[in-house]
């Protein structure tokens, strides 16, 4: 089984990015515990982060052909991106929503997601763990259908 973890925006500054919401772990350190989770149970990871909507949109529809499913961190792009929302429909990977902060105890604008109709779940406020439950959300979906 191999799993896509999408990164959107912002997301590479992890580690110094107001680390009173977001932690003080870099993005390649969670990378690199999200990869030691994922060997734990046998599952391939591949990630990616982009700044870059387009990029975002495309690495999703190349993944219709290489993963089995997706957990998106979409960071700003929650709030306005129908393109990422359709890439997701389009492709019909099973897919959660994954947020480190609890979006629903921030802003009001940040609580509307345009990705989470689209995807099997959604997970906000864990941090780190947040990842990791969606990869075993993903998996627990792929075994069960």
């Amino acid at each position: 089984m191999k799993i896509l973890i999408i990164n959107g925006p912002n997301i590479n500054l992890l580690g110094t990015r107001e680390p009173e919401i977001y932690g003080t772990l870099t993005l390649e350190e969670i990378n690199e515990k999200l990869r030691s989770y994922a060997n734990d149970k046998g599952i391939e990871l591949e990630t990616f982060q982009s700044n870059i909507e387009g990029e975002i949109v495309d690495k999703i529809q190349q993944a219709k052909n290489n993963c089995d499913g997706i957990v998106i961190n979409p960071a700003a792009y929650t709030h306005t991106s129908v393109a990422i929302r359709d890439a997701i429909s389009a492709v019909g990977l099973p897919c959660v929503e994954i947020h480190i902060s609890n979006i629903h105890r921030r802003e009001e604008f940040r609580r509307h997601s345009f990705i989470a109709p689209v995807c099997i779940g959604q997970i906000a406020g864990f941090g780190l763990d947040s990842y990791r439950l969606g990869i075993q959300a993903v998996i627990n979906y792929i075994e069960s259908n």
